[in-house]
């Protein structure tokens, strides 16, 4: 599995807001990004992508900005991923919904299939809690 920068990106803002999170405080994606070193421009394309899967509360204005909508040991890492990467999978055919149909001849499916396994489970297994 290869991260690109848009999920690197976005695990760092996330864990940004975890370690700031406070149910009556909003961070602006300014403060985000000057303290992760991201380019604001990239940080506001992926703040939609992720935005539009309710990860965030937003507020308008001079005190607005984001925060987490749950807590963060509610956010698994895996969710994340998902939406900022097309893939974990670290080939085509073990990804999740996709039907091989040499699965039965091929010698290096299940090799690959436990591979997946393992990275999705750990993924599956971290929260924004545990990056903090």
């Amino acid at each position: 599995m290869k991260v690109s920068t848009r999920g690197t990106y976005a695990l760092k803002a996330m864990t940004y807001l975890a370690k700031n999170y406070d149910e009556s405080k909003f961070i602006s994606l300014n403060e985000i990004a000057i303290a992760n070193n991201i380019p604001i421009k990239y940080l506001e394309k992926i703040f939609n992508i992720l935005n539009k899967h309710t990860f965030f509360i937003t507020l308008r204005g001079n005190e607005g900005g984001y925060r987490l909508a749950r807590k963060p040991e509610e956010y698994k890492i895996s969710d994340i991923l998902s939406i900022t990467e097309k893939t974990v999978a670290p080939v085509e055919c073990v990804k999740d919904g996709t039907t091989c149909t040499h699965r039965n001849e091929c010698s290096t499916f299940s090799f690959w299939k436990g591979l997946y396994d393992v990275e999705k489970n750990y993924l599956d297994s971290k929260t924004l809690k545990d990056l903090m």
